[in-house]
């Protein structure tokens, strides 16, 4: 049964830039109210200050922590604000959009003398994929994962290619699937969904700082049938779509958001 998202919550990590940008804006138009938590400098703060103001001119409620998502005491504070920010209701969408990890080859390079080291892997393992568990262990725990919930995680093809100097954050996408399919099992008692959602090529900031990003993206545009690239809105429309029903029957899923692009590259 299709049910409105206006009023509820969503829980979004990596809400200030990206597709947790789009997906906060996409949620907040039809009425949900966005905690949303990111981890930047000043640029990205006074990023975050106004896609907040933006949201409350929508008429919902916007609060935002600039904190280390992987971290445990992140956790530790903030579960306890989340419960009390919504009045013990809990998150009806929980979105991990965090993209922060270790571009770097695993063997020696000219630019990289030492190739990945052992710190680099398990940081972006953690914060791109592990933290995912711990949070959903945290919410759970407190009650503030409700029946009818969803739970996104933002997966790439990238998963399952090699991409130069990607091998790292390969790694971490290719355990948070993994995760979400972990999760969806366990979580299924409790009527909640999981679900990774594989985005099409997007130029977002992300996306940028992979080498060769710039011919990557041109390859896939003139592949896509479409003949663009995948934008935030169509991944943000694709997340409020499938959150607004309260069935957990699509669960386990990595699906495809991509306009054909996987099936023709």
């Amino acid at each position: 049964m299709l049910v409105t998202l206006k009023g509820s919550w969503a829980l979004i990590f990596g809400v200030s830039s990206g597709m947790g940008r789009a997906a906060a804006r996409a949620l907040a138009a039809e009425g949900c109210h966005v905690i949303g938590v990111h981890f930047d400098m000043a640029d990205g703060q006074e990023a975050a200050d106004e896609l907040a103001a933006e949201l409350r001119e929508l008429g919902v409620e916007a609060h935002f922590f600039n904190r280390n998502v992987a971290a445990r005491e992140t956790r530790a504070e903030l579960v306890p604000a989340i419960k009390e920010l919504t009045g013990g209701v809990g998150t009806r969408v929980v979105l991990h959009s965090v993209a922060f990890g270790s571009l770097v080859p695993f063997l020696p390079t000219e630019d990289a003398p030492k190739g990945v080291t052992a710190k680099q892997m398990a940081m972006t393992l953690d914060v791109m994929a592990h933290s995912l568990v711990y949070w959903t262990q945290d919410l759970l725990a407190e009650g503030l994962l409700p029946r009818g919930g969803k739970v996104w995680s933002l997966t790439s093809s990238g998963g399952t290619r090699v991409l130069s100097s990607y091998g790292a954050v390969s790694a971490a996408k290719a355990a948070l699937e993994a995760h979400s399919r972990q999760l969806a099992v366990e979580l299924a008692p409790h009527g909640v969904a999981v679900n990774a959602i594989r985005a099409g090529t997007t130029l977002t900031p992300a996306l940028r700082k992979i080498p060769g990003s710039a011919e990557v993206a041109e390859r896939a545009r003139a592949l896509n049938p479409h003949d663009r690239l995948t934008t935030t809105e169509d991944v943000a429309e694709a997340i409020v779509l499938l959150s607004s029903t309260d069935s957990s029957w699509i669960t386990g899923n990595v699906i495809g958001v991509d306009g054909g692009e996987a099936i023709v590259a």
